[in-house]
């Protein structure tokens, strides 16, 4: 049995796996093959395992056809140190030949102007819709592919768009330490480290490379939109201010607020803008200024400025925050996932922004 392939998607937690296949000369029955260390070593997941079936029933269903082998597993984190059992023969993630993701290997990887960046492309002719997603603080870096698969977003974008461009640049900058982050959290620094990673001379020539779509006649220039998650809903604001020209609409997830995103907010007078957040993560003054800065937004007479904090019941439907008595730090850091409910389209949000064209 060999030619082990791992195949893969971008699940709500992230990239998971959901089958393998091998070659293999006979058919093999599913009780003769078992999978063990199929989750991370985290109360999340320990927690999402049992509440699945997991670790009960690893081993959906076992098909052979033509020399190919495929087991389908409960889909569990491409991170997991998980153990195959196929017979007397074992399998670990250092004998897979090949890892194939489901929409992530649709976008092509691209660089101009010294971005790095992913792209969606889709099939339909003439000017197309693009929407521009920014990804969060911890998907940073210069291998231009963990920004589709490190959080839920732009895959399941192209998945439920797939009659628009989806443009997945990367932040070229490393993951905060903890240390940073908790000094950020403070704001005892921001002025002097640039913890959003989507800077202004980054977002200005990606900008630019959207343009040079639009001038080629890829991209509607009436439909180009903006979103981004944390660190990328910080850049979202900031590329509104940065591109106050190009945008349609834009749907910044619990962005990253410090006083200067702050301010840009406020002065989106007449932009198109739909916020969405928790009713508290781990920023705890994240909130202080989203509200401030929508209330300013309608009192200046913006009506297409929108805010919606998920409550926690809102929030469990997606599975978010529903171990009982967890302690609340590990509590907010997990309301901090509320882009998955809003990539879901809840309330709507997504489809408000699908529809919006630029006057």
């Amino acid at each position: 049995m060999d030619n082990m392939t791992v195949y893969t998607r971008v699940g709500n937690q992230g990239q998971e796996i959901y089958a393998f296949t091998f070659a293999c000369s006979r058919s093999v029955a599913k009780e003769n093959i078992s999978i063990t260390g199929n989750l991370l070593d985290t109360s999340i997941d320990c927690f999402l395992a049992m509440q699945t079936g997991r670790l009960a029933e690893g081993i959906r269903e076992v098909r052979w056809a033509e020399g190919i082998l495929r087991v389908e597993v409960v889909p569990f984190s491409f991170q997991a140190p998980y153990t195959l059992k196929i017979g007397s023969e074992t399998f670990t993630a250092a004998d897979s030949v090949e890892t194939r993701t489901l929409w992530a290997d649709d976008f092509v990887p691209l660089e101009r102007d010294g971005i790095l960046y992913r792209l969606y492309q889709p099939s339909g002719e003439g000017p197309r819709p693009l929407i521009l997603f920014l990804h969060g603080g911890g998907e940073g870096g210069r291998d231009n592919w963990k920004q589709l698969v490190g959080c839920f977003g732009p895959t399941f974008l192209a998945e439920q768009y797939p009659d628009c461009y989806v443009m997945a640049p990367q932040a070229d900058r490393a993951e905060p330490t903890p240390e940073q982050l908790e000094a950020f959290r403070r704001q005892t620094f921001y002025h002097s480290w640039n913890m959003t990673g989507w800077d202004r001379e980054t977002l200005s020539r990606i900008c630019g490379i959207i343009r040079g779509m639009i001038a080629q006649g890829a991209v509607n220039p009436k439909r180009v939109y903006v979103t981004g998650l944390s660190m990328g809903g910080g850049g979202t604001l900031r590329a509104m201010n940065v591109g106050a020209d190009l945008f349609a609409a834009a749907v910044p997830v619990c962005p990253t607020m410090t006083p200067e995103t702050y301010h840009i907010l406020c002065g989106l007078t007449h932009a198109k803008i739909w916020i969405a957040a928790s009713y508290i993560d781990h920023t705890l003054y994240r909130h202080k200024y989203l509200v401030d800065g929508i209330l300013a937004l309608r009192d200046a007479g913006n009506r297409d400025a929108h805010l919606t904090l998920f409550s926690p019941e809102e929030l469990a439907e997606y599975g978010i925050g529903v171990i009982p008595d967890m302690p609340l730090d590990a509590l907010f850091g997990w309301n901090h996932t509320c882009w998955i409910p809003t990539y879901h389209d809840e309330k709507g949000i997504m489809s408000w922004m699908l529809n919006q064209v630029r006057e």
